[in-house]
């Protein structure tokens, strides 16, 4: 077959050259000449233009029969379109460019050429001609081998060939001036260098010097014509589209023209071309850089195009009206309070999601570097000042703030600074723009004076923070060789510290700046000499690093005393694992003290080795074997470690650090190899005392309560519309994300972070639930428990032993005789088989058998006494005292109790018993007050509700319920039992939800009660309850949330709030010697909206809401009537950013109540729906600019609920694995649904001005904001949304969509700009 095109080739050039040379020679026309040509490929039965006869032509011109005519013949057929002219410039290139000092004719008439039909279109139809020159084009320029580009398709080789003639002319240009250009890439400078090569072969035989000196000047202006015929592309629209392809899709290689530029620039001085060339270079400079600009600008002739183009939303607020110039960083503070959660651990750190949110928020709000970080300073600050007193009760208290103002907050800048310097490489001359706008940013933070005020906890460490500054400066002074060493009597270098102060001390501990922020102006403020002996006293870790023993004042000493330097933590950690036991214990006990807490400048590896501790190095020389054997020789360690961290601040630190799959991890060997030990003592077992039982309940609780264990797992389903999308974390997902985030660190050896928990996961391996089977056996028993009720056991089962055993331990205070009688008519009697209880002296001593046979069967013990005291058999007193017996026995038997209490609280099957105080406590004493106290509360934010319960009627609760409640009480605030509060407190409160009885007043009254110094946080855990039930109520919260931080509309008639924006939905303190009215409602959603049991119902109220909001906002604008019309332009861009903070907000209260889940179905069912449906009449006199805010509105709530949740960019590995993985899909749907209404497949309700606002707005902020998401659409998606966008005049928007979609879109755009 080649040989036969090879002959029909050859046949077509004798023709051709055949006609060429009669025509010449009897002299026709040009024009007449050109059809003779063409008549010859016709002839043939050849398309035109064709590729066969450009490489005939073009072969004979370079150089066989390099005549005048012949060129000239070559453009007749160019201009009459017989040849595709850009593969004939393709062709030419290569043989012309080469031979340009030899054939500077030649090269000359190229240029011309060049300039005449590079930007004429290709207008060529699908087919193989068009595959023919298209070939031709990548073969010419060898663009296979110049760039890697194997897909052939004529997208790439015309955007291909423009860079490559543009790149190969400055080339010759910079050579011909004497400057040669040498690439770091090897294919480029392909055709420069033979030109210096062959100009010693200028023609043949001698020629006259006036004819040598015509070719000299022709070079000469050769060199300044290759320069114009540059320019003139460049500063052509579809040449500069097809650059920012090239910026787009290959920045290697366009930085390769940028490196040209450069170097121009840097040596135009050199070259007197370049100097007389001057308006040309410049020129060619102001081209390529709009090329490289990926704005865009819709119509302005329109109101999309005034809405979209008001500009930075930061730079808006300063002078309208509304949330105030912070609503644009509300995002920072919803997710700070939002973490700040105790009941929600986080699965994934909460650095990189703030990491990912600065960088979201940063594009977003088009905000420089230091508005940036000084807002998530502020922020933070803020968090501080909102819990500077803070509640008496078993949550997060101001530790857990301060980790992330000092911690999390510096090692979320840590990337973003990194990122940039890596960028930058080893142009070390430029200045780190996002590292200067950190600096000013701190720098900035003294004038809020109010705001970094410290907490009094918090003063002495900002003090000692201020004096190592005045210390280091006036060392540096008097030239002191150690410029931190303070003398013990020097008074005249103390200093008063402010929250700055620890800020910076965090940040020159994570390199981010360095100690010359010591000399800032005002940053040291001496204070007054003070005899305070604690000034100047000696930290208890010199003394310790010095050798000193571990002894009782030295222990306490550093248990209240953070650490200051990772050796430190060290030198513990190996006393922990090799000291004696008492060593080991008082080490472990230090490591998990103060320097976990408020260790801030090195609390991730405080948090690091205190995980550590929890999985000591098996010796490779053990002399004892079996299960856990050598955990045996760490009790001490281990139980000291547990019970250390079982703190609730301890605990939320830890899932701060997103540690909370790695603890799981390292607890599961424990409790499976401590479960399964038989114990050796069986004393109580609730305090300190290391025994079996004791280290397996402190380990088995902290790992349940790292996830919602006495939920049904269909609960952790994404349930369908009615149900719950909250994805709880289960073992199966810590695991799952444990495993995952070890594998994605092992496979990326060139993606090395120095992220200190990736280098945690990567030193780790992979663990497995089945690696486990007795803790597999009960987490599968457990859910099905939970799901069903319990099966019957036969007699003499081993379960039905160990039951039995239990049953008669804790009716040991019993009579003899048993009050548990038996029942025929009951499932269940005295023991679980239905025979009597043995009174002989076994009965009475604790079975002596592991924690795992004991957790087996407890649920059939449940079973057996709760239904004996619902059948009166058994006093509700001796229930809850048989109760509490078993878990003094063993602890971990809570975790059972909750799991079958809950379950059977859901299951509704038991009646309610009258907490009357005879047979259960009462809480009447309190009940009306504390209820009273919560309708208060909530009608402070804005949400009205009814009374719980009738008066004149006790009290009731369901019998689990009675039982359980019944039985918290019971236990002493103690600290070493925070391990039991931290289940209990959740469990009680996922009961009351759990259950269609209001319970939770009563649960609260009866607490208060107990714990008088809880009350206040008893009251505002007691305000969640109603919304678990009560969609009215959750409607009136999330309205209140929109009015506390926008402010009443005036068309509405309402004063103007004193506080809103952030002060006014988040509050300004919490408590304050109590609790302090009003309460803000966004506080309350906070620590509600993961109760809600419908939130598909919250995401369509949500939704909702914007949209009105959006009506208010233009009735508003509208309402001011003729005289506003002056400054029409003004008014709107105002209502247009009301519609920013209204979408802002909504997206902020939806991604917290369901995160990605919710946002998933906002794209893919909230968003269709709504304009789907058919809307009734609107009120106002707004018209039309109603409708576009609405579409705004929707369009800007979808852009940021997506980017809140998935991230604008490329994200980090395991961000990525956890939130943006679903994004390609979610977005691909949405686009498809838009695409099929434009082409009509789909009808809609909404008004027509709605949609069209909505698509414009959306793909605009997308190509703006996100355009990272634009090459996950399918490209047929693309070309239908660009169509639909042209045909509303919207070119450029629809143009830019497409440039955004990667290289495959590459061909649609060559396509829409001919």
């Amino acid at each position: 077959m080649e040989e036969v095109e090879v002959g029909g080739a050859d046949d077509l050039e004798r023709r051709v050259m055949a006609v060429v040379k009669a025509s010449e020679a009897r002299g026709d026309p040009l024009l007449l000449r050109a059809v003779e040509v063409g008549r010859c490929v016709q002839e043939k039965g050849l398309a035109i233009p064709n590729p066969e006869l450009a490489s005939v032509l073009v072969s004979n011109l370079c150089f066989a029969h390099n005549t005048p005519s012949l060129w000239k013949l070559l453009d007749q057929t160019m201009a009459s379109r017989l040849l595709s002219p850009l593969q004939t410039l393709a062709l030419l290139s290569p043989r012309v460019i080469p031979h340009r000092l030899a054939q500077p004719e030649a090269y000359r008439l190229y240029l011309e050429l060049m300039s005449r039909y590079a930007l004429s279109s290709p207008s060529l139809e699908a087919g193989p001609c068009r595959d023919k020159i298209t070939k031709s084009i990548y073969d010419a320029l060898q663009i296979s081998h110049t760039y890697g580009v194997h897909q052939m398709d004529l997208g790439h080789a015309v955007v291909l060939f423009f860079l490559t003639v543009i790149t190969s002319l400055i080339d010759c240009t910079l050579e011909d001036c004497g400057l040669p250009f040498v690439s770091t890439d090897e294919h480029h400078n392909m055709y420069t260098n033979g030109g210096q090569k062959t100009m010693d072969l200028d023609v043949k035989g001698s020629l006259s010097d006036k004819r040598n000196e015509h070719r000299e000047q022709l070079r000469r202006t050769n060199t300044l014509m290759a320069l114009e015929v540059v320019q003139k592309m460049t500063a052509n629209r579809k040449t500069q589209v097809f650059l920012r392809l090239v910026h787009l899709n290959m920045p290697g290689k366009f930085n390769g023209l940028l490196q040209r530029l450069q170097f121009i620039e840097a040596n135009r001085s050199a070259s007197t071309t370049l100097v007389s060339a001057n308006n040309i270079v410049d020129n060619l400079f102001a081209d390529v850089q709009k090329a490289m600009s990926v704005e865009y600008q819709l119509n302005k002739r329109e109101l999309l195009g005034v809405l979209v183009d008001i500009g930075p939303f930061s730079s808006l607020l300063c002078h309208l009206s509304g949330a105030g110039k912070t609503a644009c960083w509300i995002s920072f503070d919803i997710f700070m309070e939002n973490a700040m959660d105790g009941k929600n651990l986080h699965a994934i750190s909460a650095i990189e999601i703030l990491t990912e949110l600065v960088k979201t928020l940063q594009v977003i709000n088009q905000a420089s570097w230091q508005e940036t970080f000084q807002a998530i300073w502020l922020s933070s600050l803020r968090l501080i000042q909102r819990d500077r007193e803070p509640l008496e009760g078993p949550i997060p208290h101001l530790d857990a703030r301060l980790c992330v103002l000092l911690a999390i907050i510096p090692l979320a800048i840590v990337p973003l600074v990194k990122e940039e310097s890596e960028m930058l490489g080893a142009e070390g001359n430029k200045i780190c723009s996002r590292k200067q706008g950190l600096i000013s940013s701190l720098q900035a933070l003294g004038q809020f004076s109010g705001l970094i005020s410290p907490p009094p906890s918090v003063v002495n460490a900002a003090n000692s923070a201020a004096t190592k500054a005045a210390v280091f400066v006036s060392n540096f002074k008097t030239g002191a060789s150690n410029l931190n060493i303070v003398g013990r009597t020097d008074s005249s270098a103390r200093a008063v510290g402010t929250m700055l102060h620890l800020i910076v001390e965090a940040c020159i501990a994570r390199n981010l700046i360095d100690t010359s922020a010591y000399f800032w102006p005002g940053y040291v403020v001496p204070c007054v000499p003070s005899k305070d002996p604690t000034l100047t006293q000696e930290s208890p870790w010199s003394t310790f690093m010095q050798g000193a023993p571990l002894t009782g004042s030295l222990k306490n000493a550093l248990m209240a005393t953070p650490a200051s330097s990772v050796a430190e933590l060290e030198k513990l950690y190996h006393i922990a694992l090799n000291g004696s036991e008492e060593e080991k214990s008082s080490a472990s006990k230090i490591l998990c003290g103060a320097s976990l807490v408020r260790g801030w400048n090195i609390q991730e590896h405080a948090v690091h080795i205190a995980v550590k501790l929890l999985s000591p190095p098996t010796p490779s020389d053990s002399s004892v074997h079996g299960i856990g054997s050598h955990y045996i020789g760490h009790m001490s360690t281990l139980n000291a470690v547990l019970l250390s961290i079982s703190c609730s601040d301890s605990v939320h630190i830890l899932s701060l650090f997103g540690m909370v799959p790695e603890v799981a991890a390292v607890l599961m060997p424990l409790c499976e190899a401590f479960g399964s030990l038989t114990p050796s003592n069986h004393r109580s077992t609730a305090s300190e005392e290391n025994s079996v039982y004791s280290v397996f309940s402190c380990a088995f609780l902290f790992l349940l309560r790292l996830w919602k264990f006495y939920k049904p797992p269909q609960e952790h389903c994404i349930a369908g519309r009615g149900g719950s999308v909250m994805m709880e974390l289960t073992l199966d997902y810590l695991l799952l994300m444990r495993n995952s985030r070890i594998a994605l660190q092992s496979s990326s050896a060139s993606n090395r972070s120095n992220n200190i928990t990736d280098q945690f996961y990567a030193a780790s391996q992979p663990v497995y639930i089945d690696s486990f089977p007795k803790l597999r056996a009960w987490y599968f028993q457990n859910q099905a428990c939970i799901a069903s009720t319990l099966s019957g056991l036969c007699n003499k089962n081993p379960v039905h032993q160990v039951a039995n055993k239990i049953l008669n331990m804790i009716y040991r205070k019993m009579n003899k005789g048993g009050i548990v009688s038996g029942n025929p008519s009951s499932t269940s009697s005295s023991s679980v088989s239905g025979s009597p209880v043995n009174t002989s002296e076994d009965a009475y001593q604790r079975p002596m058998v592991p924690a795992w046979e004991v957790l087996e069967a407890v649920p059939f013990v449940l079973e057996a006494v709760l239904t004996a005291c619902a059948h009166g058999r058994l006093s509700s007193r001796d229930l809850t005292t048989g109760l509490r017996d078993l878990v003094d026995f063993l602890p971990a038997s809570l975790a059972t109790i909750v799991s079958y209490f809950s379950a059977e609280i859901t299951r509704g099957i038991w009646k309610p018993v009258p907490m009357n105080g005879t047979d259960w406590p009462s809480p009447a004493a309190t009940l009306l007050s504390i209820e009273s106290e919560i309708k208060e509360v909530l009608a402070s934010a804005g949400v009205h509700i009814h009374s719980c319960y009738p008066r004149g009627m006790p009290p009731m609760l369901p019998l689990p319920m009675a039982a359980l409640v019944s039985l918290t009480i019971t236990f002493k605030l103690d600290k070493s039992l925070e391990y039991i509060h931290g289940v209990i407190g959740q469990a009680l409160e996922n009961c009351a939800g759990g259950s269609s009885w209001p319970s939770m007043p009563i649960i609260g009254a009866l607490w208060t009660q107990k714990v008088r110094r809880w009350h206040n946080f008893i009251v505002l855990s007691c305000t969640r309850s109603p919304f678990t039930r009560d969609k009215d109520a959750v409607v009136q919260l999330i309205k209140s949330c929109f009015s506390s931080f926008l402010g009443p509309c005036t068309t509405g008639g309402s004063q103007i709030m004193a506080n809103r924006g952030i002060i006014g939905l988040l509050g300004q303190a919490i408590t304050d010697q109590g609790v302090r009215l009003p309460i803000a409602p966004g506080f309350i959603y906070i620590r509600t909206c993961r109760t809600f049991h419908d939130t598909h119902f919250v995401n369509e109220v949500i939704f909702k809401v914007v949209i009105e909001w959006a009506q208010k906002l233009a009735n508003e604008w509208a309402s001011s009537g003729p005289a506003r019309l002056k400054s029409a332009r003004t008014s709107l861009a105002a209502a247009a950013s009301g519609v920013q903070q209204v979408a802002m907000l909504g997206a902020n209260l939806l991604c917290i109540a369901g995160g990605k889940l919710l946002v998933q179905v906002l794209y893919e069912e909230t968003l269709p729906t709504v304009l789907i449906s058919a809307r009734g009449e609107r009120l106002g006199a707004a018209g039309p600019v109603s409708s576009i805010l609405e579409g705004y509105a929707m369009a800007y709530m979808l852009i940021l609920a997506g980017a809140f949740v998935w991230g604008v960019g490329d994200s980090s590995l395991a961000y990525t694995s956890v939130y943006t993985s679903r994004r390609a899909w979610v977005i691909g749907i949405h686009m498809d649904f838009m695409a099929g209404v434009l082409e009509g497949n789909i009808l809609l309700g909404c008004d027509p001005a709605t949609w069209k606002a909505y698509v414009s707005c959306f793909v605009g902020l997308l190509v703006k904001f996100a355009p990272a998401w634009v090459p996950e659409v399918k490209l047929d998606t693309l070309r239908k949304l660009a169509s639909g966008l042209k045909g509303w005049h919207e070119c450029d928007l629809a143009l830019s969509l497409l440039e955004h979609g990667g290289s495959a879109a590459m061909s649609a755009v060559v396509e829409s700009m001919y």
